[in-house]
């Protein structure tokens, strides 16, 4: 436990990707062999389950420091985190341990179903045993979630170079499905259990935001160009005559998308196809807020299934007939797909469609007619190019198209979590309606340190009235909202959402009373169904 709290340390106070890559390594060459599966599992988003109930440990730490339940509240919106402010508010530990970090999520897991009573002593013990930081990593493990600045890929570099093994080896063992109790490290390195299960998916191949002119990239012969679409990335895997659906998200989607599971019939065992789930409807590709209606249920009714069909839209062939084809070049890649394809029904799964142009002028006024198809804009991908693992500048290149804007007021201020804890950065806007004001978005990010330093300065000067962590604040400080797109919905005030908002910039330049209104963006809707 205390080796990996000072990891944690050493992440959560480098913004340097050379540091925390040698902090990892550092870890995983000295740590219990034991530990380092669960490190990973966490790392990788594998949550661990959740044995106390957090409110439960919320009342024992009020009980055990003897703070009261008002100064408790007002240390948690200070804080901004619940287990860094129960680790600070208990007294100091009266004996220390060496438990090490695998024994006490073992400990932890054992809880589960346990009286409340058990729970409680146990809790209360360990807390008595660990000092403020070790208190810190053992309140998160109850929780169940490490949001640490370490990404899946930054993790397999640090692994790769500690172990000595490839990266992109690495990478595939540890996604899917496997127990940080039933395995050990070198096993989890190696990849021994990879070929043991029919569902293992490949690393996504991702791409690069284009920074530039697309004329810098090269000839337009060289190049591939797709539509980008805006569902659910995911593959499909079809092996020992067993269908599975992987979000890229690590999560197996089978049973949400049951127009899918013919494949089960149709697909070559050994084959894996990367693609981008969507609703489609009389061959359309409908909005992101239909395919909403069906991710994260258990089960789909009729309705749902006639409302908001699914297809798959494929980009990628990653094996056929159990050949991993990852190092063929795209060209070759999309033969193969098209002839895979051909006897499916198009209606539900087929090639993503290429986008014919002859020069980067003429994409150029191809590329504004994505919104048309519900499409965020183009994908460039060079035609020689191999399926990496992850990102891999030069090669996959994504040139959306510019989003939406509106101009919004700031009515509500929040405090962040972890290192913007101390400060005023959850913000909430709203456009006029008549003589009203009328939410429509929340956003927390596109400012710079400096100007969160001088919102932070306003709210608190400017606070009109508080509801718990929230700060209702004058209507003067107007933010341009930049979006992807606009649907209607039931469950806001303003009859519509807009999706991935986020603070375009501060204008300084506007007053309250020159912002937008809800009838320019019901304009807005309106004149995106009619495309539509």
């Amino acid at each position: 436990m205390k080796r990996f709290t000072k990891l944690i340390q050493q992440l959560e106070t480098s913004n340097k990707t050379n540091d925390k890559i040698a902090a990892l390594m550092a870890y995983f060459s000295t740590a219990d062999d034991r530990d380092k599966p669960y490190v990973i599992a966490m790392f990788t988003g594998k949550r661990i389950k959740r044995p106390v109930n957090t409110n439960l440990l919320k009342q024992w730490a009020i009980e055990r420091s003897g703070v009261p339940e008002w100064l408790f509240a007002e240390s948690y919106h200070s804080v901004g985190d619940l287990s860094e402010t129960i680790a600070l508010i208990l007294p100091p530990p009266e004996k220390t341990t060496d438990k090490k970090l695998h024994e006490w999520i073992q400990a932890l897991q054992e809880l589960t179903g346990a009286p409340d009573d058990v729970k409680k002593a146990f809790i209360l013990d360990s807390w008595n045993s660990l000092d403020i930081e070790q208190r810190f990593i053992f309140n998160k493990l109850i929780a169940g979630n490490f949001r640490i600045g370490v990404s899946n890929k930054m993790l397999v570099n640090a692994l790769a170079k500690q172990s000595g093994t490839e990266s992109n080896s690495i990478m595939h063992s540890i996604m899917g499905k496997w127990k940080p109790d039933e395995i050990t490290y070198e096993a989890l390195i190696e990849g021994l259990h990879v070929n043991t299960d029919s569902s293992w998916p490949y690393p996504f191949c991702l791409a690069y935001a284009l920074d530039g002119e697309p004329e810098n990239l090269g000839a337009p012969a060289e190049w591939q160009a797709e539509w980008k679409w805006d569902g659910i990335r995911g593959q499909i895997v079809k092996r020992n005559g067993e269908l599975f659906i992987w979000s890229r998200g690590e999560e197996l989607v089978t049973e949400q998308f049951p127009e899918l599971h013919f494949l089960n019939e149709v697909l070559p065992d050994g084959t894996v196809l990367d693609g981008e789930i969507l609703s489609v409807k009389d061959g359309r590709v409908q909005a992101f807020s239909i395919l909403q209606q069906r991710l994260n249920r258990k089960t789909i009714n009729k309705k749902q299934l006639q409302d908001a069909p699914i297809g798959f839209y494929t980009y990628d062939l990653l094996e056929y007939q159990g050949q991993d084809l990852r190092g063929e070049t795209l060209y070759t890649r999309r033969k193969q797909l098209e002839e895979v394809l051909f006897p499916l029904p198009e209606s539900i799964v087929t090639a993503s469609p290429i986008v014919t142009f002859d020069s980067w002028d003429e994409l150029a006024e191809i590329r504004p007619n994505a919104r048309e198809n519900n499409s965020e804009g183009l994908m460039l991908k060079k035609l020689d190019s191999p399926y990496h693992a992850g990102r891999k500048r030069g090669d996959w290149w994504k040139w959306k198209i510019n989003p939406y804007t509106v101009d919004t007021v700031m009515i509500y201020a929040q405090k962040g979590n972890g290192r913007r804890a101390n400060f005023f950065t959850d913000y909430t806007f709203a456009v006029r309606d008549g003589e009203n004001l009328i939410t429509v978005a929340k956003a927390y990010s596109g400012l710079t340190d400096k100007e969160i330093k001088e919102v932070d300065s306003f709210v608190k000067k400017n606070a009109i009235e508080k509801f718990g962590p929230v700060r209702t604040v004058k209507p003067e400080l107007v933010f341009e909202i930049a979006f992807e797109g606009i649907a209607e919905s039931k469950r806001h005030k303003a009859g519509l959402a807009l999706r991935f908002p986020r603070i375009a910039r501060w204008r300084k330049d506007k007053v309250a009373a020159e912002i937008n209104t809800l009838d320019d963006l019901r304009q807005l809707l309106n004149a995106t169904l009619e495309i539509k």
